[in-house]
């Protein structure tokens, strides 16, 4: 029986791999002398300056350039952030092979490899934007860096280069939509990941990009992937555990729950984090090998649905709520174009719930009568508060913290 090939343990360019910037322009990946904190613009430079430290087996990280250096580790490591919607960004250490495991994977999965034109809207400090550049330079393929570019010039980059992958958040799809364009007809396929994709924009990107397969993935940067969905994946589901995962559903005493049951999700693969940079253990969050991602969800038919954060979950009126789901529903109604549900304490129920929106807020009589009768007077948002801008981290996730503080709650 034939062996199977080595994993690496660092990240190199291919032989015939090419970087292309966001204006087009060829960026060479040759050998240069780099910090092992990196700026994140511009982002061809950031990405040349990270597989030369890669390649060299020294640590890196891309951002928070005032924070201190990644130390080394006795295989080739590296850092890199959550995108930190409810706090600070955290600083994740892991072994340059946890990413490349998955590299392997993918070009079985996805046919990445040499010649293929892969492009990245977002930017290098976040994790999945990174992941997407490194595996495509690393598998050979021609990588498209489009951070920095307004919606629409994203769009027409992928139409004018011919890009045939595409590895974007629902929050960076949602953008190119909005801005119109053009068909994509080279475009072969589309990894989401960072959220649920809402079925409103899942149709808007299959009616411009008609050959497109939509795969989503879920995932977290401590864990990288989870779940992946493909043709036959159930309406609402995020899909069976991604190759060489294993996925538990616990109960708050630990004990493993049956198919259908609601409880906590826990991971084991070979694409875990290490550690939290900084000196922080990921103490309660691994046991024996297994890492909880702080979801809660459950399993059915071999497929995992999500509840929402185990961080955001409140209760109103002694029921537990998570406010995930109702912007889910709220978001696919017509006036809604943004929307963060957060508490306001609320001395009977404990909690009520606001819907801040962006959108029309002539729609708002509309949108408040079909969550009473869609999710019931308890999770129904009590009172809507219009935005005209929308805040946003680095990694294009609304930015939860400045939303609450902004609005008063």
């Amino acid at each position: 029986m034939a062996r199977a090939a080595a994993i690496p343990d660092r990240f190199r360019p291919h032989p015939l791999a090419r970087l292309f910037g966001p204006e087009g322009g060829e960026v060479p990946l040759v050998d240069a002398a780099a910090p092992a904190v990196i700026p994140d613009q511009p982002c061809g430079t950031a990405l040349v300056l990270a597989l030369a430290r890669g390649a060299a087996g020294l640590p890196f990280r891309i951002g928070a350039v005032d924070l201190p250096s990644p130390a080394p580790g006795a295989r080739p490591m590296f850092e890199t952030l959550t995108s930190g919607s409810t706090g600070q960004p955290r600083r994740i250490r892991r072994k340059q092979r946890s990413w490349w495991a998955s590299f392997v994977v993918n070009a079985r999965l996805f046919g990445i490899g040499p010649g293929v034109r892969i492009a990245v809207p977002g930017r290098m400090l976040h994790s999945l934007s990174l992941y997407g550049a490194l595996e495509g330079a690393c598998l050979g393929a021609e990588v498209h860096l489009l951070a920095g570019l307004r919606p629409d010039a994203q769009g027409a980059a992928v139409r004018a280069r011919g890009i045939e992958v595409l590895y974007a958040t629902p929050a960076q799809l949602r953008l190119m939509m909005e801005a119109g364009g053009d068909s994509l007809p080279d475009l072969r396929l589309v990894l989401v990941g960072g959220s649920k994709l809402d079925d409103r924009l899942r149709a808007a990107l299959c009616a411009i990009a008609p050959g497109a397969a939509v795969r989503e993935f879920y995932g977290a940067a401590e864990a990288s992937f989870i779940t992946l969905t493909d043709a036959a994946s159930a309406p609402g589901s995020v899909g069976r555990p991604y190759p060489g995962v294993r996925l538990e559903i616990r109960a708050a005493d630990g004990a493993v729950l049956k198919p259908g049951g609601l409880g906590e999700v826990w991971v084991r693969s070979p694409y875990l984090c290490d550690r939290y940079a900084g000196g922080q253990g990921l103490g309660a969050l691994r046991r024996g090998g297994w890492l909880s991602v702080g979801e809660m969800g459950w399993m059915e038919r071999g497929e995992l649905y999500l509840a929402g954060r185990a961080g955001r979950m409140l209760t109103v009126a002694d029921q537990n709520v998570f406010p995930e789901e109702i912007e889910a529903f709220l978001g696919s109604l017509p006036g809604v174009r943004r929307v963060a549900v957060l508490p306001r304490a609320d001395l009977m129920r404990g909690h009520v719930l606001v819907a801040v929106m962006q959108g029309d807020p002539a729609a708002e009589a509309a949108i408040l009568r079909a969550a009473r009768e869609r999710l019931g007077t308890l999770k129904a948002p009590r009172a809507v508060i219009w935005r005209s801008d929308w805040p946003e981290l680095a990694s294009g996730k609304a930015d939860l913290t400045r939303i609450s503080a902004e609005a008063g709650l």
